[in-house]
């Protein structure tokens, strides 16, 4: 049995209960029918409003009940699937053999080190490593992740940072997918780990100039809020860490970080739509924080350091694509924030970069990624030329202000990913490191790529991104996967990726909608698409499916739908509302019982998302959020082929959300599509750990598909 492994019950007494369980079920496993969830009605009322919710118990996490059911569907989805066994096997396979086993991350330097991250042949997690000085001396290894992994079901590490005088190495760890991480603290020199380990935390840490403390952000243990920011002198018993801020609105969570200029320590508190920075001196860790500007709703800003002023990137007076702002150090007070770059309603400003003799800044416009390089005294001000229809580009690892190279990323649907250095005074370029896809057959010229625009029910018109294999006939017989998310500003940008092309040889066409409540079209394609305004991200994407039934891509009997997340959610909505266009759904870790999650404040994320979703405890927002949450929407229907996926330890969307919705859809669907359910018992929102692991998942999303064509091979 698939079990957590701190559970505190008798193995041979669940699995005695899901046999008794099982054996009570009005049909068999064995017959194929599925697992059937008992019915336990339970009366939600607010607002005068009552609702019935029947798999409310569902909730009940390590009940030997829930357990039960939970592995009776993953049985019932093996079942099911067991035809597709040997072709799962394939595809992990031929994807994995595209990458390229022995990697490396193109070097950085820091603070006199070049730092690399590298894979090994077999090897599932990455080894990170530093050279000192020249990239020709001796390599040490700071971390090796399969050797920490070892004897794990699921491993993560995230926040490595490097005390400054390169002696110490602090890092989060995950073993369990919950995203509750644990910081350890190693010596490099004497590869030693120290005996603390710092519980209950993002992960992510920061040194202080006296190489001694270390701030660290730590999660409310119940909602999983990152509402502190707590200081740790290295060698000493974390419990007497000192709180330096704690963050009391329930609406915000709470960071930290050092600015590239290394000059100070910045604590930033962010909810949806407003945002405030305390700071200090980083050599001067025991001094109090001073705020930058005080929160003020609707204000949202971020901050960087350079020389003798901070830049300001915000959205103060109605700049909603922002605008970048500078200020001399020590008169922080929005009245002195002098403009840089203006606000302009055609152009998002997302990130910049600055440098000694150049200010660098990545723009989106029409939805295109533009990097623009100006320099100070203004004699040099271009955008880089890109000429695919789309792309995606973006400012990579840049650590010196002294330095005339600019690291920068590119790919597109049709070009593997690449790392570029170019010269900002003479554009010349070098290419560092371009994505290998061990292929022969692969050639990017054999793949087109391009824009098209369906026009919604208002009248907006919403692009997609679609790539395909050349020679594909617009006759109504292409199988399509048609991907969204839509939520929280998070753009979906068009990349390349060397697993689709699994999809792509066989004749599907992968299409990205880029639907609002993202911002592929600034900051308004945001405000579109979330609180009031979020049906406008279900019907976005409907319009872009029936967009493609019109022009010949595809027609229902071979478009497929797939989200993750928030974009499960709108896997959720658009089946309950549009059913007949889709002949599969993928929704992986979904969001869908909208209403009553959002009710809980317990829940992690749960007040923090009131300026996405809105608060249900204000009728409005209750009515509107009901009226579109999915398993509160399911009704009898027929809905297309499903599959489901979630994981037991997910944080951001709670196992019992999937459950309750698949228990309900097994209900009340009136067709005899196939309805799949799978719990990964050992991994939270993100899936697998594990980069070949993680595969394994696509394999089986990717067969679900293809099985559905009736491609086998």
């Amino acid at each position: 049995m698939l079990l957590h492994r701190d559970l505190k019950i008798s193995t041979t007494f669940v699995s005695l209960f899901l046999i008794i369980y099982l054996l009570n079920t009005t049909k068999t496993l064995a017959d194929q029918q599925p697992p059937k969830a008992p019915k336990e009605e339970k009366e939600l009322i607010i607002h005068n409003d009552t609702r019935i919710d029947p798999y409310f118990w569902l909730k009940e996490r390590d009940d030997p009940k829930v357990l039960a059911y939970l592995e009776a569907e993953n049985k019932y989805n093996e079942q099911m699937t067991k035809h597709t066994e040997e072709f799962q096997k394939a595809l992990f396979e031929e994807m994995k053999s595209r990458i390229k086993e022995d990697d490396n991350s193109v070097p950085y330097k820091y603070n006199g080190y070049w730092y690399i991250t590298k894979y090994v042949k077999g090897g599932d997690y990455p080894i990170y490593t530093r050279k000192k000085a020249f990239l020709e001396n001796k390599e040490e290894v700071l971390i090796d992740g399969n050797k920490e992994a070892e004897g794990e079901s699921f491993y993560q590490i995230v926040g490595l940072s490097v005390s400054p005088n390169n002696k110490y190495i602090s890092f989060g760890v995950d073993t369990v997918g919950r995203r509750e991480y644990s910081i350890r603290i190693k010596n490099i020199e004497t590869q030693e780990f120290y005996p603390e380990v710092i519980a209950g935390v993002t992960g992510s840490s920061t040194w202080s100039e006296d190489n001694q403390t270390l701030f660290y952000t730590y999660k409310d243990p119940k909602t999983l809020r990152s509402y502190q920011i707590r200081s740790h002198k290295i060698g000493t018993d974390p419990s007497q860490d000192k709180v330096v801020y704690e963050e009391k609105d329930d609406t915000f969570s709470t960071y930290v970080y050092k600015t590239k200029s290394r000059a100070y320590i910045i604590i930033g508190s962010s909810s949806t739509m407003t945002s405030e920075f305390r700071y200090i001196k980083s050599d001067q860790p025991d001094s109090k924080f001073e705020i930058f500007y005080p929160r003020q709703r609707g204000l949202e800003y971020s901050i960087a350091h350079y020389d003798t002023d901070f830049y300001i990137l915000t959205n103060a007076d109605k700049a909603t694509n922002f605008k970048l702002m500078k200020t001399p150090v020590g008169t922080t007070d929005k009245s002195y924030w002098d403009e840089v770059i203006a606000h302009r309603k055609d152009v998002l400003i997302e990130d910049f970069e600055i440098f000694d003799h150049f200010l660098v800044v990545n723009e989106r416009s029409n939805g295109l990624t533009q990097i623009k390089i100006s320099s100070w005294d203004k004699e040099i001000d271009y955008y880089l030329p890109f000429t695919d229809e789309t792309y995606t580009a973006d400012i990579g690892i840049n650590t010196d202000f002294d330095s005339k190279i600019l690291r920068y990323h590119y790919n597109s649907m049709t070009t593997p990913s690449s790392v570029i250095d170019m010269d900002m005074f003479t554009q010349e370029k070098e290419v560092k490191k371009q994505q290998v896809v061990l292929d022969s057959s692969f050639k990017p010229e054999n793949y087109e790529s391009k824009r098209l625009w369906a026009t919604a029910t208002d009248g907006t018109k919403i692009p997609m991104s679609i790539v395909y294999k050349k020679g594909i006939q617009l006759n109504g017989e292409n199988p399509v996967l048609q991907y969204g998310y839509g939520s929280y500003g998070a753009t979906i940008d068009p990349y390349f990726s060397s697993i689709r092309l699994s999809l792509l040889n066989r004749g599907f066409v992968f299409a990205i909608a880029h639907i609002r409540g993202g911002e592929y079209l600034g900051r308004p394609w945001y405000e579109d698409g979330k609180l009031l305004n979020k049906k406008n991200t279900f019907t976005d994407f409907i319009a872009c499916s029936k967009y493609l039934i019109s022009l010949g891509y595809t027609s229902s009997k071979h478009l497929y739908a797939m989200g993750g997340s928030a974009g499960g959610l709108l896997m959720g909505a658009v089946i309950n509302m549009n059913p007949e266009l889709y002949n599969g759904v993928i929704s992986a870790v979904p969001f869908v019982d909208v209403i009553t999650t959002m009710l809980d404040d317990t829940i992690p994320l749960t007040t923090g998302e009131y300026d996405e979703w809105g608060n249900p405890n204000e009728l409005d927002f209750y009515e509107y959020i009901k009226s579109y949450s999915p398993y509160d929407q399911v009704k009898k229907q027929d809905y297309p082929n499903l599959l489901v996926t979630t994981g037991y330890h997910d944080s951001q969307v709670q196992y019992w959300e999937p459950a309750k919705w698949v228990a309900k859809l097994r209900e009340l669907k009136t067709d005899d599509n196939k309805l799949l359910f799978h719990t990964n018992m050992d991994a939270g929102h993100g899936g697998a750990s594990g980069r070949f692991e993680a595969l394994k998942e696509v394999a089986e999303e990717y067969a679900f598909l293809l099985d559905l064509e009736g491609i086998t091979k």
